[in-house]
This record gives structure tokens, C-alpha cells and sequence, in this order.
């Protein structure tokens, strides 16, 4: 099912919780995280939110860096962290550009169609105010608000407009230029998002401290 966001005058394609393994059934605060869909797909792992916890994400085009919210989000942060320990946005692409607006990748399929076969919820604060750098789940219109698969994206505008309905997943530290540079491929009168260059995620790593 294609991941679908309407914003204000756009429609937007937003899809999309070392620690220890979570099957949602035992250990930490990822027991407490429910899980739509396959559940043999999910991989929740336990972070320590008295630890900082960041994913370094090289790309075709250079690397960018975000630390994780774990309190605002610890569900969330929890799947996405199981996705990249077992490498799963390896060779994915950002498949959605829009100048001023976003990034977004983290789609198998590379279309805005796919995720990882399972979703988990973090609803996010009401105050949530989605500025430059932030990074959080895209979802599609029916999901409830704070539903995350796979897809995420990185803001790139200074004023989206989106309202508090899409999970927090953290704030980029380092590398900005970088995510700015990816946003400027594609076109600003193409809603759709179509990138006008591919770029690929090379690889993510999670590193905690």
C-alpha cells in the first residue's frame, strides 16, 4: 500500500519502535512496544535512555549523522535500530525529494510502497514541531498517528507545516550540508517527490555512548 501524506497544499509520499534484543515479550521498555503485522519481522532493541544513541548514515552523496530520541520515541527507536543492526536500509535509496521540504527513504521497494512488514507506535507530543534537521516516520493517511514501518524522513524546510501526527525518530548532529545537498535533487514543482539524481544509503551504523 503506497505510503501517502496530505500536507497543506501538497500530497506528500511519508511512510513509514549495542542494546538487547526485544521479541516483545521480554526485557526492557520494547516489552511495552506493540507490534502490527508480522512480529517475526520485528527486531526491537533495547536502548538505554540514559545513553546517547546515534546512526551515522553514509550515502552516495557524503554522510550525515543523527542522535535517536529514545524518550520521546522509545518504541519507535527501538524497531529502527533493529533495522539498521541487521543492515536492512544497506543499498536503499532516498525515493522521495522535495526541495525546501524533505527527504525520505527507507523504502525496500523503492517506490513509497514498502516497509518492513511490521509497524510500532510512538504518538507524538502535541507541541512537536517538525524544523530543519528533524527526522521522523512517515506513515500513510489511515495510519493512526505515531505508526512507523521503515520510511523516514529528514526536514529540510524551515517551515513544513505538518501537524504532530508523525513519530519522532531524532535530529541530525552532524552533516547537515549533506542532507541539504540530497534535498536540493529534486524538483520543487513536482510534489510527487521524484529525484532528479539517484542517491543511494551505502550503509547505516548505530553507535551508542
Amino acid at each position: 500500500m503506497k505510503r501517502m501524506l496530505l500536507l497543506l497544499p501538497l500530497v506528500v509520499l511519508l511512510v513509514g519502535c549495542g542494546g538487547k534484543k526485544s521479541d516483545n515479550a521480554s526485557g526492557g521498555s520494547s516489552m511495552k512496544c506493540e507490534i502490527s503485522g508480522d512480529k517475526s519481522k520485528a527486531n526491537l532493541i533495547d536502548l538505554d535512555d540514559g545513553k546517547t544513541h546515534s546512526v551515522a548514515v553514509k550515502t552516495s552523496k557524503g554522510d550525515f549523522t543523527f542522535d535517536l530520541a529514545t524518550k520521546t520515541s522509545p518504541c519507535t527507536t527501538a524497531s529502527f535500530a533493529g533495522l539498521v543492526d541487521r543492515g536492512f536500509f544497506d543499498g536503499l535509496t532516498f525515493h522521495r525529494i522535495v526541495p525546501g521540504f524533505v527527504i525520505q527513504g527507507g523504502d525496500p521497494e523503492g517506490n513509497g510502497s514498502g516497509g518492513p512488514g511490521y509497524s510500532v507506535v510512538d504518538k507524538p507530543p502535541a507541541d512537536t514541531k517538525y524544523d530543519k534537521g528533524l527526522v521522523a516516520m512517515a506513515k500513510t493517511q489511515t495510519d493512526p498517528a505515531g505508526t512507523s514501518g521503515s520510511q523516514f524522513f529528514v526536514v529540510t524546510g524551515d517551515d513544513t507545516g505538518l501537524t504532530p501526527d508523525y513519530a519522532v525518530l531524532g535530529h541530525v548532529t552532524d552533516g547537515m550540508d549533506v542532507v541539504e545537498q540530497i534535498g536540493k535533487l529534486g524538483d520543487a514543482n513536482d510534489p510527487s517527490g521524484t529525484p532528479t539524481e539517484k542517491v543511494t544509503i551505502d550503509k547505516m551504523e548505530l553507535t551508542s555512548g
